[in-house]
C-alpha cells in the first residue's frame, strides 16, 4: 500500500534522540499505593494548589537529598563507574501541542531538594503555557535537535558520558504521568538512572506510584525504602508546604490608624 513520507519534527528528533540514548539502560520497576490522605486534605484546603507533578518532584527530590545513591548515575567513559551529584535535577514531562501536534518535552527543575513547592509549580506551570522559545530547557534541547545526524550523536553522546553534563541532559531523576488524561500505569524510559510516574488519586486517598530505576546503579532494597520514605515526606514536609502557604496567604494586612 502506498502511504505518504513526512519528515520527523524537531520535537519528534529530540524524543527519537532520547530513545535511542535510552536504549541500553536496563530498567526495573516497583510498583507501590501511598496513603496520602494528609496531603490531600491540604491540598484541598489550598486556594492555589500545586500541579502534582510539582509535588512529586519536590518531594522526590527531598528523600534523594538524604539518600546519596538516588543522586547517582552510571557512566561507561573512560571506564564504568559512578558519578555523584550535590543535587538533584529533576526532568518533568511536559505536554504542548503546537501546529496541531501533541509532543513532550522535559522542563528542567534544579536543585530539585532544595527550591520551594511554590517554586517548583510556578516553573512547571511556566513551561506548560509559554512559547517554547521562552523556556530555557525547551529551547536547548531543541536548538541540539535542529542539528544534523552525526553532529547530534556525537553532542549526545558526550552529553552522556560526562557526569555534570549527563545532568544537565537527563537530570538525575524524571517525573512523568497520564493522570492528567485518566487512570493509567506509565512505564517510561529516560536515560536518566530514575523515573517516577504516578496515577490518579483514588476515592480511599490512595495513589499507585511507580518507580523505575536503572539496576547497575542501586537495587530494589533502596527503592523500597525510598518509597516508604516518599510517602512520609508528602504527608508531613509537602503537607506542612501547603499549610504555610495557607497561613500566609491568608494573613490580612494590618494598616496603620492615623489618630
Amino acid at each position: 500500500m502506498r502511504g505518504t513520507v513526512r519528515r520527523l519534527s524537531i520535537p519528534r528528533r529530540l524524543v527519537a534522540d532520547l530513545m535511542r540514548a535510552s536504549r541500553h539502560v536496563p530498567f526495573v520497576s516497583l510498583r507501590r499505593t501511598l496513603d496520602i490522605r494528609p496531603l490531600i486534605e491540604a491540598r484541598a484546603a489550598s486556594a492555589h494548589p500545586p500541579g502534582w507533578a510539582a509535588i512529586f518532584a519536590r518531594a522526590f527530590g527531598l528523600v534523594a537529598r538524604d539518600e546519596p545513591v538516588l543522586r547517582r548515575l552510571y557512566l561507561k567513559w573512560p571506564w564504568p563507574h559512578l558519578y555523584e551529584l550535590p543535587h538533584s535535577v529533576c526532568m518533568v514531562a511536559i505536554a504542548r501541542k503546537e501546529d496541531g501536534e501533541d509532543y513532550v518535552l522535559p522542563q528542567k527543575v534544579s536543585p530539585a531538594d532544595e527550591l520551594p513547592l511554590a517554586e517548583v509549580d510556578a516553573l512547571i506551570r511556566h513551561a506548560k503555557t509559554a512559547p517554547v522559545e521562552e523556556v530555557p530547557a525547551f529551547r536547548k534541547l531543541l536548538r541540539t535537535s535542529r542539528l544534523p545526524l552525526p553532529l547530534r550523536r556525537a553532542l549526545w553522546m558526550a552529553a552522556l558520558n560526562f557526569g555534570r553534563q549527563r545532568a544537565n541532559y537527563s537530570g538525575t531523576f524524571s517525573v512523568t504521568s497520564v493522570a492528567a488524561f485518566g487512570a493509567g500505569e506509565l512505564h517510561a524510559l529516560s536515560p536518566g538512572p530514575y523515573i517516577l510516574s504516578y496515577g490518579t488519586v483514588s476515592a480511599d486517598h490512595t495513589i499507585d506510584v511507580v518507580i523505575r530505576w536503572d539496576h547497575r546503579v542501586t537495587d530494589a532494597a533502596l527503592i523500597a525504602r525510598a518509597l516508604t520514605r516518599l510517602e512520609q515526606v508528602l504527608n508531613t514536609t509537602i503537607r506542612g508546604e501547603l499549610l504555610s502557604h495557607r497561613q500566609i496567604s491568608e494573613a490580612k494586612p494590618v494598616r496603620a490608624v492615623a489618630t
